[in-house]
């Protein structure tokens, strides 16, 4: 017989093992959902892989969807590090990338250094008051903040339509609901040789930035610390309301930066299609990294190929869309459940018990 017996030390390697291991198994699980739709199984499992791995430029798309999901999951990340559970990070995304939008529509004729600059400093404005919205809501009216975050995506989406086939259409767009194309000032440029852009560079500044912000200054302490509850905070003297204010700030800013860049890089112009759901993915990015910033880069890189991979299964396999969203929250679930063994062993029952 066994019994469940709690660590006397923490598990060496063993969030490693955990992560690997729930990996397998949701991978074995998606094989065998295949196998329940007729497909086989070892075939699908292939065909995910060369989706996001067979080939240069599978892997520049990889990390093409990594750049805003990394953004988007740190700034999740750093609300549930304050147990503040912003599930706004969409409708955060899409104010971002309203925010780019007004700048490069407004300034068409700026210089690249100039114009980039002032669409990330709007990017990064609106998508914090969008998160400061529920965090005001939170501290003054005790409004809970996944219900208000939640339903505030869904008007920043429609915000986002309102401005696409509305006063920011494009005349010459056929009808098709989209803004006139960015000029070259307000285009995030190529890494010569690739697809991939300089984004990228901006998402180490970022997560290099942040990680040492929350290891190395006081405020870091303090934001760590308040996660223990707003009862501590206050009890050790931190100033609580602030710490949510700044983290909601800084949280609705990444995911606007990550809007920026998609709007800026990717599409060149907005338009209803850059609604793909990197807000939400970002979440379950954010708990399979356990909230650590250097983490955020792989699970991104991780979700992202799942995302690629997914897309190549559903050309040759002729699977449903859903099947993607399946895999993630099946990731998901098996990594969460297996952090019961970081912290408890199973041992065989001794004959005395």
């Amino acid at each position: 017989m066994l019994k469940i017996r709690k660590r006397d030390e923490p598990w060496k390697w063993g969030a490693l093992v955990v992560f690997l291991g729930a990996l397998l198994f949701s991978l074995v699980l998606s094989a065998l959902l295949l196998k329940g739709q007729g497909k086989d199984a070892l075939y699908g499992m292939t065909v995910l892989w060369q989706g996001s791995f067979g080939n240069i430029w599978s892997i520049e798309d990889v990390l093409l969807k990594a750049i805003p999901l990394f953004l988007c999951s740190l700034g999740v990340a750093v609300a549930f590090r304050m147990q503040i559970w912003n599930i706004g990070a969409e409708g955060q995304f899409a104010l971002g990338a309203i925010g780019a939008t007004w700048m490069a529509l407004a300034f068409p004729d700026l210089p690249r250094y100039v114009l980039l600059p002032l669409m990330f400093i709007m990017a990064f404005i609106l998508g914090g008051i969008w998160a400061l919205i529920p965090a005001v809501l939170k501290l003054k009216l005790r409004v809970n903040e996944i219900i208000s975050t939640l339903m505030l995506n869904y008007i920043a989406i429609l915000l986002l339509d309102y401005l696409v086939f509305g006063v920011w259409k494009d005349p010459a767009s056929f009808g098709f609901p989209m803004t006139p194309e960015f000029t070259a000032g307000a285009i995030i440029p190529g890494i010569a040789g690739s697809r991939v852009h300089w984004g990228i560079a901006f998402c180490v500044v970022v997560g290099i930035g942040l990680w040492a912000f929350m290891h190395f200054t006081r405020l870091g302490f303090e934001l760590k610390a308040s996660g223990e509850g707003a009862r501590v905070a206050r009890y050790a003297k931190i100033r609580y309301g602030m710490l949510v204010l700044l983290v909601m700030g800084l949280s609705g800013g990444f995911a606007g930066w990550a809007g920026c860049v998609e709007t800026s890089a990717i599409l060149n112009r907005l338009q209803p299609s850059l609604m793909v759901g990197y807000g939400y993915t970002a979440i379950v990015v954010a708990w399979l990294a356990r909230l650590e910033p250097l983490n955020i880069a792989f699970a991104s890189f991780l979700l992202a190929a799942l995302r690629v991979g997914v897309e190549n299964m559903q050309l040759k396999l002729q699977i449903p869309a859903a099947f993607g969203t399946i895999m993630e929250g099946i990731i998901l679930l098996t990594v969460l459940a297996g952090q019961f063994f970081l912290t408890y062993k199973l041992v065989r029952k001794s004959r005395q018990e």
